[in-house]
């Protein structure tokens, strides 16, 4: 019998893909709040449960870059390195393949969630100045901090959290040797997919660029400051790891550090936090809640269990990690599928198929990835611009699937 909370969990599935009841449109985080509610009324969670599962390193590290973001948008610099990031770009193709290939590069040291939260307005601004559709460069956005992310230990929390526990040694230069070259090839395919499923957004005029106008020069001077935090203290972390330092430097303390300059010395420190995403912080307290409450039921624990699979085979760990990430979030599928690999002695190279399969099933459906989220609610909150579901997986279900075979084929090959 399925468990209450896998029901739940399901029926948001569903009103996430539909978005609508009725004549009522629904937005993602109405529809999470929604089910953790439902859980928490049917006792599927217990309300002291349901606050300790709420992640705090993951709320308070979103806050902090939402606080650099709101700032660096609201003065202006935004739109100002985005000029200084893209003004080489001379045709609607570059535009893209700049996009994917900056922003997934990045999103390998700066992490996945911080570039969806800086790119998302970059991605609309862009996509407004150049006479294209909003839904190409948000998807190129997408897939850019999903897939670059892959190749990091760093590049997202469930790399983090392998590349900690997974008995990997060197793990940048072990995830460089695995995951790089594919990557980059990845990255690749991707723009080959946008341009085939939306080709006409790919005129053939000369793009010119125009330098972003500066609303605030005291907030661009301390947002800029911000930025170069979070750049330099990420190097800082990439250090500590390197020299196997036993610190515990976690990426939230990165994200509010970065955020003092705005919080405490700009005189519209209550209008950024006022006017922040509250409502994906939201989605994620929730989100938290659900999900704890299906793996509390233990229901895809005994699921992989009595399928009697091979669970340390690369081809088995990439597919179980891509279809299960869409139903449990990265994160837990990683809890759950790490002891289990290595109680049955898995290779470094099976460890960083973990990583590789379950950063990519972001690719497949919109709740594969937070950053995916992320990209969507800071899209409708600022322009009532957004990717339905089907519009996300008529791209990401091949996009997938490619990636898939490129890694398995590397993995086959190395």
């Amino acid at each position: 019998m399925i468990p209450l909370s896998v029901l739940v969990l399901l029926i948001v599935f569903v009103l996430i893909a539909v978005r609508q009841v009725g004549s009522v449109k629904l937005q993602i985080w109405q529809i999470m709040l929604f089910g953790a509610v439902c859980v928490l009324a049917a006792g599927q969670i217990t309300p002291a449960d349901a606050v300790e599962s709420i992640n705090l390193d993951v709320i308070l590290f979103l806050f902090g870059v939402f606080v650099v973001g709101y700032a660096l948008e609201e003065s202006g610099y935004l739109s100002h390195l985005s000029y200084k990031l893209f003004t080489r770009a001379k045709s609607t193709d570059q535009l893209v393949l700049f996009m994917l290939f900056g922003a997934g590069i990045s999103s390998a040291f700066l992490m996945n969630d911080t570039l969806a939260v800086i790119g998302t307005p970059v991605a609309l601004f862009l996509a407004k100045k150049h006479g294209m559709s909003s839904k190409v460069m948000l998807l190129a956005l997408a897939f850019a901090v999903t897939i670059g992310s892959v190749a990091s230990p760093i590049g997202n929390p469930q790399n983090l959290l392998i590349s900690l526990n997974g008995g990997i040694p060197n793990p940048f230069v072990t995830f460089i040797k695995f995951l790089f070259i594919p990557t980059i090839i990845n990255l690749f395919l991707a723009y080959l997919l946008l341009k085939f499923f939306y080709g006409s957004e790919f005129h053939k005029s000369v793009l010119v660029h125009s330098h972003g106008k500066i609303n605030d020069p005291e907030l661009a001077r301390l947002s800029r400051f911000s930025l170069i935090l979070i750049i330099a203290l990420v190097f800082v972390k990439i250090g500590v790891v390197l020299a196997g330092m036993q610190f515990d430097f976690r990426l939230t303390y990165i994200a509010l550090i970065s955020a003092l300059p705005v919080l405490l010395l700009s005189r519209k420190r209550f209008g950024v936090i006022r006017n922040i995403d509250w409502h994906t912080l939201i989605f994620f307290a929730a989100m938290f809640i659900l999900m704890e409450s299906v793996w509390e039921s233990g229901f895809f624990q005994a699921l992989i269990t009595e399928t009697n699979v091979n669970i340390t085979s690369i081809f088995m760990i990439l597919t179980v990690s891509v279809l299960l990430s869409q139903l449990i979030s990265n994160v837990p599928l990683v809890a759950l599928y790490l002891p289990m690999l290595a109680a049955a002695g898995a290779s470094t190279e099976e460890m960083v198929a973990l990583a590789a399969g379950s950063t990519i099933a972001g690719n497949l459906f919109i709740l594969g990835a937070a950053s995916n989220v992320i990209i969507i609610q800071n899209a409708e909150k600022k322009s009532g611009e957004t990717l339905t579901f089907m519009e996300f997986a008529k791209i990401g279900i091949p996009l997938t699937i490619i990636n898939l075979l490129v890694y398995w084929t590397f993995f086959a090959l190395l």
